[in-house]
């Protein structure tokens, strides 16, 4: 094995970033693979690899024994001091392989091996990258769209990831060469290599954009304890402060709204309503159906968390929102199930 075998491992290090001695464990045992056909099988061939002195070093390790049984592992005291001169009956003898002598079988085999053994560390370097970020914000290059399915391929570092259509935020276009932002979801382990889903549309994706954009909210001073999302439309968050002297809605709004401009921004013009968690359920739900204005709200049945909320009259259409989005939302942001009386308990016809 040439200086340039050595040489090439390197390369492979460098540019994909796996490590040289997982290289050689993988090389070396698809050259012990290969060279065991010549010895129907058996395991008595070594393979030794020396980056440092750049040697490869394959033997056979035999027996030496009075009379030979098995010609594969077996050698004659007379045969074994032929290659070395001190063996002796019940020791072993190594006999090296010259490597040039493989056949052209064997050195596909090992070929075939190593551009396996390169794949499963590629594919396991790549799981091991993505699930370091797993429920994590990252930028993305968009390289690929695809016309028929709306599919968008998305290089992410030096890995590529898939954004499936239904996972896109309703209305948005993409370009070549555009960066946008995505939530990573999961990173699983699939029979193709790591299966990495990715989204837009996920609460989380406003979660981590929030953790970014508020200092007070990456620092542990303000907490988000809830969100709840319909993507490309609304989003509601919920938030509470640790200390007293913070204003937990005014720190995610910034001075002059700039913080949650950018993070409109981001998501393409999507409302976000931002309101005060609480952990007095009466106080929360009201707080959930902001814009509206909310008169009172009634526990109904604390074990199935249902509640009533009494607003103005002249609110009740925006309490409830275009096709019952704002209480839907509210109602996910809480946990409580919310019906909406109006206040003179008659209802528009």
């Amino acid at each position: 094995m040439s200086k340039e075998f050595f040489e090439a491992v390197k390369m492979l290090e460098a540019e994909k970033g796996i490590p040289a001695d997982y290289l050689y464990e993988k090389i070396s045992s698809a050259i012990v693979v290969a060279a065991k056909h010549d010895y129907n099988g058996k395991d008595i061939v070594h393979c030794d690899i020396d980056p440092e002195k750049q040697k490869i070093k394959v033997y056979v390790r035999k027996n030496v024994v009075e009379t030979v049984e098995d010609e594969d592992t077996d050698l004659t005291l007379e045969q074994a001091q032929l290659i070395r001169k001190s063996a002796k009956v019940g020791k072993t003898i190594d006999i090296p392989i010259k490597t040039k002598n493989f056949g052209r079988i064997v050195a596909q085999t090992a070929k075939h091996v190593i551009r396996q053994g390169i794949r499963e560390a590629e594919r396991g370097q790549m799981l091991r990258e993505f699930q370091s970020k797993n429920q994590e914000l990252l930028s993305a290059k968009v390289t690929n769209i695809d016309p028929v399915t709306g599919n968008v391929t998305l290089e992410i570092g030096k890995n590529v990831a898939l954004l499936p259509k239904n996972e896109q935020v309703p209305g948005e276009v993409f370009e070549v060469g555009d960066t946008t932002k995505i939530f990573v979801v999961d990173v699983r382990e699939g029979t193709k290599g790591p299966k990495i889903m990715i989204s837009r549309t996920h609460p989380g994706l406003v979660r981590r954009l929030f953790e970014t954009e508020v200092p007070e909210i990456f620092d542990g001073t303000i907490e988000i304890k809830s969100v709840s999302r319909e993507a490309g439309s609304r989003t509601k968050i919920a938030v509470y402060s640790k200390d007293e002297d913070v204003d937990p809605v005014g720190a995610c709004i910034g001075p002059r709204g700039q913080r949650v401009s950018n993070i409109v921004d981001a998501l393409g013009g999507e409302k976000i309503d931002i309101v005060n968690y609480s952990e007095n359920p009466e106080e929360f739900v009201a707080a959930a159906l902001a814009p509206s204005d909310v008169c009172s709200v009634e526990i109904l049945d604390e074990g199935a968390k249902s509640c009533r909320a009494t607003v103005p009259d002249g609110q009740l259409s925006l309490a409830i929102g275009n096709k019952g989005q704002n209480v839907r939302l509210a109602a996910k942001l809480t946990g409580w199930k919310i019906d909406i009386k109006p206040e003179s308990g008659f209802y528009e016809g």
